[in-house]
């Protein structure tokens, strides 16, 4: 027989959690700390949220075993290494309490699991056990090949997330730095998703001036579509509201079309050729490059072989991995610029970053549109919808309009509270911007890991940065770029014209067949 001497079976926390439950040793006391506030008791064992199956039935099992929420094996956003997770439930804490998704559809899924793919649950996992699918290596192959044209993106929050990887304070700053690793990793191109930004704001702006003067037959209030979580949670819990949504594409998929077209045409380069990478605040938005819907280039151009418009998203934390693993110094890198033609951006671009930035830089636009006049100050520093309160509300007025409502929120919970108001009829904006995440994409699923839950004085932190750069800057309406205007006279020729409705603008599918909603009581705007 052969020895057992030296066969060692790794023992993982979740291994021995179950050992010690079956064991019933006495005077054993397990407290998993660190894991916030429990969450309900009937929901610890034996209760009606989803639990691993082990946990079903009552047992004997300690009361800080909480379970966690169910990831498909196919979510193209996150993951989870079971070795890692402790079920502390944390995940289910803020999917349910915060994000108002886990606990608000019946079992069992017909589909497939509810998820919006937001990646909150990474920014609460104390064990680091859920995490954003890896596509690093999918891009350092991409680069590697002579052949390709790699072109790289980078979104507003990501300039002031990413130093902190690198042990620099919360907020800071480091957009030069960032485009000089990019060049440094080996991008051929490196463009502003700013640019995209402005250019949503021309086209949604429009949109919205269309839906108030009676143009478009669109219902009032517009909502933002920029956040794919957003969009996919408005999919699942409120499809009679699809019509709300703008058309208009985020920033991401605007600039991934244009790059395979404009970019392509400007730069006599074989679109089939060309590789785009999005780097992002968020994890959702490696969902949404993957919908069918975004593959405008491809229609455009007519040509099946080209992919689609953007092939791989990475947050923030993967480029770092990346810097990390190509050995680049990046406290000692230099400030770079980003390439022409599509990577200038304007301070209004900048603060699509946070909660409420969004609605700024429109507000400075559409005063523009309907007036043909430019903002006044006042709109470059509209307080009401500044800070982390999860509902905003302010009235703007416009000459030959009046005051225009407009709400911003963000987190779903807080959302469904407004949609569940919007339902029964009280709906007094014009315009609503919605994040999925607190604090909007600044503390996004794929921004970096802070060493406790988030909190609202990093969150403050990194909105402050974004506000800094947006007071800074030389240009600060998005009417105002000259690569806008350029790519209008060159390209699109105006906002919403034929051009830009087929490569800017989109329509929402309805996901109400995949489960069974539950139903709630009247939530109240507060």
């Amino acid at each position: 027989m052969a020895s057992k001497v030296g066969r060692v079976k790794s023992l993982s926390r979740r291994s021995f959690l179950k050992f010690v439950g079956g064991a019933s040793l006495v005077g054993v006391t397990l407290n998993l700390t660190g894991c916030g506030k429990p969450i309900t008791p009937d929901k610890a064992i034996g209760g009606n949220g989803w639990m691993p199956t082990q946990y079903n039935a009552p047992g004997n099992w300690p009361t800080s075993v909480r379970g966690r929420v169910p990831i498909d094996p196919e979510n193209p956003a996150i993951v989870r290494d079971d070795q890692k997770c402790i079920l502390c439930g944390q995940c289910i804490e803020v999917c349910e309490k915060i994000q108002s998704v886990f606990g608000n559809y019946e079992l069992p899924i017909k589909k497939e699991f509810v998820c919006v793919n937001c990646g909150q649950c990474i920014q609460w996992c104390p064990s680091g056990a859920i995490s954003e699918r890896d596509d690093v290596n999918k891009v350092f192959k991409a680069l590697a090949d002579p052949n390709v044209t790699v072109v790289v993106q980078t979104a507003p929050a990501t300039r002031i997330g990413l130093g902190e990887e690198f042990g620099m304070p919360v907020g800071t700053n480091v957009q030069g730095k960032q485009v000089a690793a990019l060049r440094k990793l080996g991008f051929d191109v490196v463009f502003d998703t700013n640019f995209t930004a402005d250019l949503t704001i021309m086209e949604e702006g429009t949109e919205l001036v269309k839906r108030v003067t009676g143009e478009l037959h669109h219902p009032i209030p517009q909502m933002t579509s920029c956040c794919p979580g957003w969009v996919k949670f408005v999919e699942y819990f409120y499809p009679e509201l699809i019509p709300n949504l703008s058309s208009a594409k985020s920033p991401q998929q605007m600039e991934g079309a244009l790059i395979k077209t404009y970019f392509a045409e400007k730069k006599e380069v074989d679109p089939k050729k060309i590789f785009s990478v999005a780097i992002m605040p968020c994890t959702a938005k490696k969902f949404e490059c993957q919908r069918p819907e975004m593959n405008s280039a491809s229609k455009e151009l007519n040509d099946s072989k080209v992919s689609p418009d953007v092939d791989v998203v990475l947050t923030t934390r993967e480029l770092a991995r990346m810097i990390k693993r190509s050995g680049i110094d990046f406290a000692s890198l230099p400030e770079e610029e980003y390439d022409k033609l599509m990577g200038t951006g304007t301070g209004a671009g900048v603060i699509f970053g946070t909660t409420g930035g969004v609605m700024e830089a429109a507000v400075r636009s559409a005063y523009y549109l309907i007036t043909g006049q430019q903002p006044p100050a006042a709109l470059w520093n509209l307080t009401p919808v500044r800070g982390m309160q999860g509902v905003k509300e302010a009235a703007v007025n416009i000459p030959g309009v009046g005051d225009v409502k407009v709400a911003v929120i963000s987190g779903l919970a807080n959302a469904r509270k407004v949609m569940d108001q919007m339902k029964a009829g009280h709906a007094p904006w014009a315009f609503m911007e919605i994040m999925a995440c607190p604090g909007g994409c600044e503390y996004g699923g794929g921004q970096p890991r802070a060493s406790s839950p988030p909190s609202d004085e990093d969150r403050n932190r990194r909105a402050a940065s974004l506000y800094n750069i947006d007071a800074k800057a030389k240009l600060r309406n998005s009417h105002d770029n000259p690569e806008i205007k350029q790519i209008y006279a060159d390209f699109l020729t105006a906002p919403m014209s034929e051009k830009a409705e087929e490569l800017l603008h989109t329509h929402y599918v309805s996901r109400a067949e995949d489960f069974i909603p539950k139903k709630s009581e009247e939530n109240k705007l507060y």
